[in-house]
């Protein structure tokens, strides 16, 4: 049993992860919020555990991570193990664990996962950081100018001579994979390496390749120079970065709500990409990016906020919370 333990202790510290438990557990009220495998989330998570700390007196907030995918996020805030997630994307969480049909509408992609959270899951998905992390095809910038490319349908032009890194997810995607792509922009390309998408950047930078397709916000983009091309026919669906936070936590610490609002809008594409850089180029570590990011911008102490309750979207659902008739 001491050398289970011992693994454990051992496990989490290699991991930097924080399990359930250690530093208050969800299931007694404290506040646990989930993070995830990426520098993204991991990022996400600490900027909201630090602006709650900042503003709800012993509170106490810990962060758990390494969490492999927004369902295994979900099944935690299920059992208690958490109760705020640091980042959920609409695309994401609208064809994945709510099963509802693809969209590239951005408004009503948001409006079906806050009523699909709350119907489902009992769980208050918050207004958006203020960015998007979606797929995006990338060229480095002299091959850009080189080719006149701007678009996603300038690629067709070069579609015959240009070695393409996709995600091996990608390939077999259905609403805005390979093939919708072909069927959308009518061209396909001759030569492609689906690849784990992480290497793709690498390859990019080392002209093993000319174009890639990897996530819009990752901080290689600005690390080397890379130029996204604008999806102009609209394949991809909208993956807006929310928070998200269980209506039982909510209840517990109403003032959560005012907390998690002064990150909405906060947060650009271009923003997210510099956190990114620092985590994932300068190897600072989350809480270190997202303490940084606070400072400088003072918590956001002088953003004032639209409580919930007074948004049409979600004044059913604030009635829930509150437990009225």
């Amino acid at each position: 049993m001491k050398k289970i333990g011992t693994l454990l202790l051992c496990l989490c510290l290699l991991s930097a992860c924080s399990l359930p438990g250690l530093g208050g557990s969800a299931k007694d009220n404290n506040i646990v919020v989930a993070g995830g495998n990426s520098t993204e989330r991991q990022i996400l998570a600490e900027i909201v555990a630090q602006m709650i700390g900042h503003y709800i007196e012993d509170s106490k907030p810990s962060v758990v991570n390494n969490l492999g995918s927004t369902l295994l996020i979900v099944q935690t805030m299920e059992r208690k193990d958490t109760n705020v997630s640091g980042a959920m994307y609409t695309g994401t969480s609208l064809t994945g664990e709510l099963g509802l049909p693809i969209t590239t509408d951005p408004v009503l992609a948001y409006q079906q996962v806050v009523k699909g959270y709350y119907d489902k899951y009992k769980m208050i998905w918050f207004p958006s950081y203020g960015f998007t992390n979606t797929y995006a095809f990338m060229v480095k910038r002299d091959f850009a100018e080189a080719n006149q490319l701007r678009t996603v349908s300038d690629l067709k032009k070069v579609a015959d001579q240009v070695r393409v890194g996709v995600d091996t997810a990608w390939m077999s995607r259905e609403g805005d994979g390979y093939l919708p792509f072909q069927e959308l922009y009518g061209f396909s390309f001759k030569t492609m390496y689906p690849m784990e998408i992480g290497l793709v950047y690498n390859a990019l930078q080392a002209d093993e390749m000319e174009v890639a397709l990897g996530y819009s916000t990752d901080g290689r983009i600005n690390a080397y120079d890379l130029v996204l091309l604008e999806d102009d026919l609209h394949l991809f669906p909208p993956y807006d970065a929310s928070p998200v936070l269980t209506q039982e936590i909510l209840e517990t610490y109403p003032e959560l709500e005012t907390v998690l609002l002064k990150l909405e809008g906060s947060i650009t594409a271009e923003a997210m990409q510099e956190l990114n850089r620092l985590s994932a180029e300068e190897r600072l570590e989350a809480n270190v990016v997202a303490q940084q990011f606070l400072e400088a911008n003072h918590y956001f102490e002088e953003k004032s906020v639209v409580k919930l309750s007074e948004r049409p979207l979600y004044q059913d659902i604030m009635k829930g919370v509150k437990g009225d008739e």
